[in-house]
């Protein structure tokens, strides 16, 4: 069986990019992109719908060259949509129009690479609504962005409790902080959790 990692970078009020302001809030510094480079050359799958794929997909063919994009197009890629057309342009991608919580439960069970989400905050919400995250990884850019912030990311998100396994600070500034999520059954405090 195999994990799955849920993978945001984020403002502190939580939002996922905000209008007028460059990628990364235009705070991205060395020791962070050298930390990206790094996690993309570890093996893994990455999980999409169908709004990320369209965005990374044309990043990724704007800008081949990028040893950052070199690694994600190498990589094995699966786009859940019914509304993308197979065959899909982005090397190394399938595209499922199944049941996306159902497709990830069979591939955390026969997988032997793991799993991580790109972008694609419904899909994430889904598949950890049902359990099947293993750990929630944020970035946190010290910006707030209450005015020109898009897509909140929490927004309709269940209770859930965090349990912090990692930290790090980047260009000390950014920070990473990585936590095994449980899906509360209830408020805190009553019993439950799905873990």
């Amino acid at each position: 069986m195999t994990s799955l990692m849920v993978d945001f970078i984020i403002s502190l009020d939580g939002y996922a990019s905000a209008e007028g302001w460059p990628g990364f809030w235009g705070m991205e510094g060395p020791e962070y992109l050298s930390w990206i480079n790094s996690e993309s050359e570890k093996q893994h799958v990455s999980l999409m719908g169908a709004t990320t794929y369209r965005l990374m997909s044309g990043f990724a063919a704007q800008m081949a060259d990028d040893p950052g994009f070199a690694e994600l197009n190498a990589l094995p890629k699966v786009v859940f949509s019914s509304t993308l057309e197979a065959p899909l342009t982005w090397r190394h991608t399938e595209l499922v129009r199944g049941d996306a919580v159902e497709t990830v439960r069979e591939m955390k069970k026969s997988g032997t690479r793991p799993l991580r989400t790109l972008g694609s905050l419904t899909l994430c919400r889904s598949l950890l609504e049902a359990g099947l995250v293993d750990r929630f990884r944020v970035v946190l850019f010290p910006v707030i962005t209450g005015a020109t912030g898009r897509e909140r990311i929490f927004d309709a998100y269940p209770d859930v409790r965090l349990d912090l396994v990692e930290s790090r600070v980047f260009d000390g500034r950014l920070q990473l902080l990585e936590y095994v999520p449980t899906v509360l059954d209830g408020p805190p405090g009553e019993s439950g959790g799905n873990g």
